[in-house]
């Protein structure tokens, strides 16, 4: 090892104190969400069926893609600005209402074709459209708020909201767990209702007190930039979320139930790693010069690959033990955990290489690059779910299918950022 490679994390340290304290912040709203959303997986888990629990994942996952849609990405000049001019928040709020008017239309008719071709079979139109409700407009304005909210440097109000989000989603599925009727159909307006209440909370209390301004002209320069974004999320989380459309699509909803017991799981490993990413794009965002060195960027990658190893074998090891612990539909699916064991830290590099593009301008080549990642996963998955039906059989698989998207990432983000042609921001 280098004899100057502490010496390089100290002087980091030291350089952006405010954002390390920034942060612990975020990451003590993070252990808060974890162990309460924890809490939430093993409630709503163990109260649905493992069929319908897949059907409410696969919604959810659906909902969380069609959410980029919502406002067509104008959430990243709202973030910019909460950054470097947060006086400008309430012009920059007005516009993101008027774009995300615009976006209904888009929003709806996504949502109609994803349901006709994935959904129309296994579940009623009523329940899904209220999970599309709860996840692309309610649940978004929430992280809405919260991007501002750590834009503007108040992390302790994003991770009280984070909390909020995660403990209201919790109490709503131990009242549901002690209801008569237990059915898909009835969660879906707990759901709704949950995440409408954290939305309410979030916009009195949480938002920025400012004056809305229209200023169409202002809007109109950041449009791009905008549609760039929002393009390159609904390719990140179509890619992220691509696996449990598959399952569903090529399996059965009980089969997409214990895949999607075992990627709760593998998800909860990446809190910690998301306010994480979070600070580091701040950092970047106010200099160019945070991630100069190689060997910094080398140690962040080792150190998010090791800590989201060692969450998911906690999991693994806690589970053997105590398989029981989280509830029986868990218990039938803990034995295919150690069977992922690469995934948390493949997947979580990979988003945190996606992070990097956008904090130096990379809008468009992020974009092109989640595309690239979407096509190869689709066609891996696809490919191991026909050849294999037993998901002992095809799981292990995932591992070498994360590891290439890791590979194409690593190929198509650092020779970008080694050449250092990002626009100014």
């Amino acid at each position: 090892m280098p004899s100057n490679w502490p010496s390089n994390w100290i002087d980091f340290l030291k350089r952006h104190i405010g954002i390390v304290r920034g942060y612990f912040w975020a990451l003590g709203g993070s252990a808060g969400r974890l162990v309460i959303s924890l809490a939430y997986f093993v409630t709503i888990a163990n109260t649905l069926s493992i069929a319908e629990f897949g059907l409410f994942a696969t919604a959810s996952a659906t909902g969380i893609v069609l959410s980029r849609i919502a406002a067509f990405g104008f959430t990243s000049p709202l973030y910019r600005v909460a950054t470097v001019k947060p006086r400008m928040i309430g012009t920059y709020t007005t516009g993101i209402l008027a774009a995300l008017a615009l976006s209904i239309p888009a929003i709806v008719l996504a949502a109609i074709v994803m349901y006709v071709l994935i959904f129309r079979s296994d579940m009623s139109l009523l329940p899904f459209a209220l999970i599309m409700i709860a996840e692309v407009f309610f649940w978004r304005t929430v992280e809405i708020v919260m991007i501002v909210c750590n834009g503007m440097g108040r992390f302790g109000h994003a991770a009280i909201l984070v909390i909020l989000g995660s403990a209201f989603r919790a109490s709503s599925a131990i009242l549901f767990s002690l209801g008569g009727v237990t059915t898909l159909s009835v969660w879906a307006w707990y759901y709704l209702s949950a995440n409408g209440l954290v939305m309410l909370i979030a916009i009195v209390v949480f938002y920025p007190k400012q004056r809305l301004r229209w200023q169409p002209a202002l809007y109109l320069r950041r449009w791009r930039d905008s549609v760039a974004v929002a393009s390159a999320e609904i390719l990140f989380y179509l890619q992220s979320e691509l696996d449990k459309l598959l399952v569903l699509s090529l399996t059965d909803p009980t089969i997409a139930g214990l895949y999607a017991i075992i990627m709760r799981l593998v998800d909860l490993t990446a809190l910690p790693i998301r306010s994480f990413n979070m600070m580091l794009v701040q950092a970047v965002m106010r200099s160019r010069e945070a991630l100069g060195s190689l060997r910094l960027r080398a140690g962040i990658e080792l150190a998010v690959a090791a800590i989201s190893t060692a969450a998911l074998v906690f999991f693994v090891v806690f589970l053997h033990f105590f398989p029981n612990a989280l509830g029986k539909n868990v218990a039938v699916a803990a034995p295919l955990l150690i069977l992922v064991i690469a995934v948390p830290a493949l997947r979580n590099l990979i988003e945190y290489q996606s992070e990097l593009l956008y904090a130096t301008g990379h809008t468009f080549l992020r974009t092109s690059n989640m595309a690239v990642i979407g096509i190869v996963k689709g066609g891996l998955l696809a490919l191991i779910l026909t050849l294999y039906k037993d998901v002992a059989h095809w799981a292990p698989l995932l591992n070498a299918v994360f590891a290439v998207l890791y590979v194409v990432s690593f190929a198509l983000t650092y020779p970008a950022l080694r050449k250092n042609t990002a626009r100014a921001i």
